[in-house]
Order: structure tokens, then sequence, then C-alpha cells
């Protein structure tokens, strides 16, 4: 297994290449598999929600015949969905309505061996307990069934995985964790997970960021339906991305670049994910993490109050 402290700085986020056809054939989701690793990202993060387990497939096969032992691999258990649905697939009244939570010891196993089968693989560097925040007690059966795989060489590292605060910090305090995946709640919109991730990662927890354009509206601005938490964005998430936009265009910054650098400039995060859905968005990520940025950007959002005073910024 691939040791936390060597967990490389950039990863790859697969939620999006779990769209069913047509919006993303089998063919364009293994084009950005390949590109990604082609272009150095050596970290893989998935889940069965992801598609209804269609993500996981995908990225098993884009990955197969790679060296196993150059690229870290986490997925996760606890909540799936039929295969290759949509999280509001037709016939469904609500967001995730069809969506099945499970985290009882025997489901644990056979989400593993399931994942395994399907990322061809014999190992999983991370396997992180999935959108825990309304099942925390059952989610200690889940953790002492991920024990014994630990146990039994077949995972590496126990971890976390949820867009919210409050069930991480939770279960951190409920059982030893080596690892969790917060997303969506530390960006330029958002940084409420600021005072977990300092304390996790002073604990030694290796912390990976997700969601860092909020599911999209912090990716590019104007856009003509930004979304935000993976529902269309209000009013004050609006009005609050236009005011950060515009400070951006002052510096001649784009604020996607803006959205990823912040995030990257966090010592206390492992690993940053992106999450494109093409290749094209992926080289867009890539160049956003090297395009240069004015210090005055960063003092200007830190002064209007976007950014708190004690989170670090890009030097």
């Amino acid at each position: 297994m691939r040791p936390l402290a060597t967990w490389p700085r950039l990863g790859l986020g697969c939620a999006t290449l779990g769209t069913p056809p047509p919006a993303l054939s089998d063919a364009a989701a293994d084009s950005v598999i390949a590109a990604a690793f082609d272009r150095g990202i050596r970290f893989f993060d998935v889940a069965p929600l992801y598609g209804g387990r269609l993500a996981e497939q995908r990225l098993g096969r884009a990955l197969s015949g790679l060296p196993r032992d150059e690229y870290v691999l986490c997925t996760k258990t606890g909540v799936t969905r039929r295969y290759a649905q949509t999280a509001k697939p037709a016939g469904a009244t609500r967001h995730r309505e069809f969506d099945r939570w499970d985290y009882s010891a025997a489901a644990t196993r056979a989400s593993v061996e399931e994942s395994l089968r399907r990322l061809r693989t014999d190992r999983l560097d991370a396997v992180h307990i999935h959108d825990a925040e309304d099942h925390l007690d059952a989610c200690l059966e889940a953790h002492a069934a991920l024990k014994r795989l630990r146990d039994n060489g077949v995972v590496g590292a126990i971890g976390i995985g949820s867009n919210l605060v409050a069930p991480v910090a939770a279960l951190i305090e409920r059982a030893t964790f080596d690892t969790f995946l917060i997303a969506g709640c530390y960006t330029l919109l958002d940084q409420s997970a600021r005072g977990l991730i300092e304390s996790a990662a002073a604990g030694g927890i290796a912390v990976v960021a997700g969601g860092v354009f909020n599911s999209g509206v912090l990716a590019a601005w104007p856009q003509p339906a930004p979304t935000f938490a993976y529902r269309p964005a209000e009013t004050p998430v609006l009005e609050r991305t236009a005011r950060i936009a515009s400070t951006c265009e002052r510096h001649g910054v784009p604020i996607g670049a803006a959205a990823l650098q912040f995030v990257l400039a966090n010592p206390a995060i492992r690993t940053v994910l992106i999450g494109p859905g093409s290749v094209a968005e992926l080289d867009a990520n890539l160049a956003a993490m090297a395009m240069p940025i004015p210090p005055a950007l960063w003092s200007d959002l830190t002064e209007a109050g976007v950014i708190a005073r004690d989170c670090p910024t890009p030097r």
C-alpha cells in the first residue's frame, strides 16, 4: 500500500466519469483517465455511487495494464444506486430518491469485493465510508469490517467521504481513521472545514479535498446555469460568486484559477481532487494551476471577507 505521506498532491475525482451515455460515452471517459495518467496524475478517487458502479467499471478498464504500484486508488462504501443511473433519474420526484444506504459488515465486505472486481485490482489504498451523515452509529460497523480487511492486506487506509463537516468531525471522535475526503467545504465560497482540516492534519490524518469549484459555480463566470452543492445556485451564492469574480477580473485572473489555487495553497491538505468531464477540462484545470496570480488578489479577497484571515494563500 502507498504510505499516506507519499500520496500525490493532485488527484482525479471520478464522479463526473460515472455520467452514463449518451451524456458521456465510455470512450470519452476512458480518454480523460488516460490523459490524466499521461499528464502525471497518480491518484484516483471513485465510488460505487458514481453512475451506479459505472465510474468504477470505467476506471478499472482504463487503468488495467498500468503498473499498480505507480498510483493511489481509493473508493468508497455504504451507498450506491442502480447501474448507470444518475442522482435524479427518470421517474424520481426528488434528488437521490433511489439511492440505497447500507453500512452493515456484510454489505461493506460485499461492496469492497465488488469494487475490487470492477477496478481490476487486488487491493485498495483507501476506502472511505460514504455519505455517513444520517448513519453515524451504523458506520461504526462498516469501520470494523474495514479494519478486518485492512488486517488482511486488502484495504490500506480507512476513511470518511462527505460533503459535510459535522459527520466527519463526529466520526473521527468515535473511531480511528487514517484519512477523510471532504468536498465543497474548503473553497472560496465555503471554508467551514478549515478547523477540521487543520486539527486532523496535525493528528496525522491525511486530508483529501474535493469539490473545489462547489459543483460548478466557481469554475467560470458568468455561466448560464450555475450549480452549487449539486443543485441550481440560489441568489446569495450567485451574488457572492459575482463579487469574487469581479475581484478576480480586476486582477486579470479567471475565477476558476483562483478557486483551484486557493485550495492547493493549504499545506494541511494532502491531496486536492479535480473532476473534469473531458480532456479539454482536464487541461484547463492543469493550466489554471500554473497560472500566475498577483498577491494583491489574495489581499483583496481577504479584505473583502471572502477568505478568512487565518487561511493560507498562495505565495
